[in-house]
């Protein structure tokens, strides 16, 4: 199995002191709910007797909440590189390679592919905003970019209503420690 590795990438939008998060459907996600709601489906896995689905569940089934992400498959391109290029494409802000800070790296997928994932941070402002973002439906990519707003982004990583990566909650959580203590006051 070919894997490739990753790079993920927080955005904080200083403009708005929100979170820029992305939304999309992952098949693997739909395919999980369909076995826990509908299991009926899959009681006979002889390929002989396979047939359609019979039960559904609505699309929203398959959606996650997830950080700004792709995968390293371009060697002239640094993981950098890369991530602006995803910030870009997935979210519409265009953001220099000096604006990105590398948190860590890490193994993702470790059961499956075991691949190597980076996580940056980004700061932008609603002037960064050049595109629509959406991701690159000729790639099947159908991304809706989500704003999280920094007061409400704790509630929203431990609630389990929203289908969430750990890559988000670990995130959130960096940023609390790491980033939060040094914002300035808000005045009101």
């Amino acid at each position: 199995m070919k894997t490739h590795d990753s790079v993920s990438i927080l955005i904080f939008n200083t403009s708005r002191q929100c979170f820029v998060v992305v939304k999309q459907f992952r098949p693997a996600v739909y395919m999980c709910e369909m076995d826990q709601h509908c299991p009926q489906d899959f009681e006979s896995n002889a390929p002989e007797t396979w047939c359609p689905l019979k039960g559904t569940l609505p699309a929203s089934s398959g959606v996650t909440y997830e950080l700004c992400a792709g995968i390293v498959d371009k060697a002239e391109l640094s993981l950098e590189e890369i991530a602006c290029q995803e910030v870009l494409e997935e979210c519409g802000y265009e953001v220099p390679l000096a604006g990105l800070k590398r948190i860590t790296s890490y193994r993702s997928g470790v059961g499956v592919t075991g691949s190597k994932q980076t996580l940056f941070y980004a700061e932008v402002t609603d002037e960064m905003k050049t595109g629509k973002g959406g991701g690159r439906p000729e790639e099947g990519e159908l991304i809706e970019v989500v704003e999280i707003p920094l007061p409400d982004s704790m509630d929203f990583a431990f609630d389990e209503t929203f289908p969430k990566t750990m890559g988000v909650m670990f995130c959130f959580m960096w940023f609390h420690n790491n980033i939060a203590p040094k914002l300035p006051e808000k005045s009101e």
